[in-house]
């Protein structure tokens, strides 16, 4: 019988994991997800201030997985547990049989609890139905501006908690949209004000400080209030407080201060880290599980030094290229390697044609250059996404008048 290879989660590790085992015909694969679409998060930035449309961040799975030379079986279910004994997974409906598995189910905004009423007052972009929504109060904001039913004097303040990479670019390129606006729709929408908040003492705490230097000049030049050192203690309908007794009244708030895993993990008897990130060995196995793998954001991923590596995309494909080798090492009676990965390079979208980035830790850009890095780089990953759904479409068609 063939090897029965099984992903859970349709992220950037879980179709990674896909397009590189795919190139074996001999292998059966499943792609299991509770969403039938892949998320482009790494875009999210772009989508909420309306520079990009809902077919830009995502893309069909079951018309994805059509796209392949031979069958790649999709099943748009829950999955729920894990039988070691007997190599299942259980989803809503049924148990599948796999003889190796690839848990790339990511992440989810971590609502901190200690900050009371976080969850309630905030959105979060990890999802796209929250991102959706949040898109949808930014354009009603706009709208009442141009609609000239908000007072002019009213100070509107949009906040982001979470100073990390996408909180930043969140910022960014809504304050280049409203500075945008205010070409075309008038002065009205200068009193929408953006908030940056960051408990650390710095905006991108970890990166170099060439990024970090640009990127805040950049910040204050669109316009945005950065606040650091600002630790929020709690939310209410209309006001952000913070340690030190001051208060921000706010309109809405984006949080991107924190992540955990997905829910899939609490699932699983397994070792895990504060965010409920998986602990795995040095070939990201589960537990010792040599048929059993951990990739993305949803495990705590380390470098050869035991550096924890940051939940980007980037390590997400880096990872699922490693595991897919692993298992094609395993079928073919090969001693696997031990997974030794770093971060190639870096590159922060801030607003319009402007970014700033690294790569390979020397070579350092900002401005339009940087913005076309940034932007050959997503356009390559989109458009191999589009050629396959493109094929899977067409291969359904043929399919279709087949069956006539």
């Amino acid at each position: 019988m063939p090897t029965h290879i099984v992903i859970v989660g349709g992220g950037y590790g879980g179709l990674r994991t896909i397009e590189c085992l795919a190139k074996h015909p001999e292998l059966t694969i499943t792609l299991i997800d509770k969403h039938p679409y892949h998320y482009l998060q790494t875009e999210a930035y772009g989508y909420i201030a309306g520079r990009f449309d809902l077919r830009d961040i995502a893309i069909d799975l079951e018309q994805w997985c059509s796209g392949f030379s031979h069958t790649i079986n999709f099943v748009h279910e829950k999955a729920n547990s894990i039988d070691y004994k007997t190599k299942q997974i259980l989803t809503d409906t049924q148990e599948i049989s796999y003889d190796y598995l690839v848990i790339a189910t990511g992440a989810q905004t971590n609502f901190f609890s200690f900050i009371d009423g976080l969850r309630e007052h905030s959105h979060g972009i990890k999802k796209l139905e929250r991102a959706y929504k949040f898109r949808q109060e930014f354009e009603d904001l706009v709208y009442k501006q141009i609609q000239h039913k908000t007072d002019t004097q009213e100070e509107i303040n949009l906040a982001i908690g979470g100073a990390g990479l996408s909180g930043v670019e969140v910022a960014a390129e809504m304050a280049n949209s409203i500075t945008t606006y205010a070409k075309s729709i008038g002065e009205r929408t200068k009193n929408i004000k953006i908030y940056l908040l960051d408990a650390s003492d710095t905006i991108l705490p970890g990166m170099s400080d060439f990024i970090i230097s640009n990127t805040q000049k950049r910040l204050q030049d669109l316009g945005v209030n950065i606040q650091t050192n600002a630790f929020i203690t709690r939310l209410d309908e209309e006001y952000i407080y913070f340690k030190d007794n001051s208060k921000l009244r706010y309109h809405f708030m984006i949080f991107t201060g924190g992540i955990k895993a997905s829910n899939f993990n609490s699932c699983i008897e397994s070792q895990k880290n504060r965010a409920e990130q998986f602990i795995v060995d040095a070939y990201l196995n589960i537990d010792q599980h040599k048929e059993l793998f951990a990739i993305g954001d949803c495990v705590a991923i380390t470098d050869a030094k035991g550096e924890i590596l940051p939940p980007t995309a980037q390590v997400a494909e880096k990872s699922a290229e490693y595991v897919a080798t692993n298992i094609l090492d395993q079928i073919n009676n090969k001693e696997p390697k031990a997974f030794d990965a770093n971060v190639s390079g870096i590159f922060v979208a801030l607003g319009g044609n402007y970014a700033v980035g690294e790569m390979f830790g020397v070579i350092k850009v900002k401005g339009y250059m940087a913005f076309l890095l940034k932007k050959a780089i997503t356009y390559a990953y989109y458009l191999g996404l589009k050629l396959r759904i493109n094929t899977g479409y067409k291969n359904r068609v043929k399919a279709l008048r087949k069956g006539e």
